[in-house]
């Protein structure tokens, strides 16, 4: 089995893992939360009439700052909503599983064994 070979085989079994499939349920439950999807527009809306009034040759800075404020409102609301919030724990997971992996084939690409090596003892920092 090519390297290659194997790199699709990790993907199918990324796939395959629990954490995958929690991720893939709390992304269909925000993309079908109407309320959500609703917040999301309206906030890449607010956005973008904040960037307009921001690249103007003389912003009103009174509207930029409420239009700001508006931003962070929204924001807000959509990263407290319920399926967000699921979303990004189950994210939150898969991307500890991924630079798990990541930091073992970088380990052995580095020299050590990738049988042994353990990406949680050689951290020195925030390995979340």
């Amino acid at each position: 089995m090519t390297i290659i070979e194997m790199a699709r085989e990790m993907g199918k079994l990324i796939q395959e893992s629990d954490e995958y499939k929690a991720l893939m349920e709390a992304r269909t439950a925000s993309d079908n939360d109407e309320e959500l999807q609703k917040q999301i527009g309206e906030f890449n809306l607010v956005r973008m009439k904040m960037e307009i009034e921001s690249s103007k040759p003389e912003p009103d800075q009174d509207k930029v700052n409420a239009l700001n404020e508006q931003l962070m409102s929204i924001y807000t609301s959509v990263m407290e909503s319920e399926n967000m919030v699921a979303f990004n724990k189950a994210k939150d997971v898969v991307d500890h599983l991924m630079n798990h992996v990541t930091a073992i084939l970088t380990a052995a690409v580095n020299g050590e064994d990738p049988a042994t090596y353990d990406p949680d003892a050689a951290c020195t920092g925030d390995c979340c």
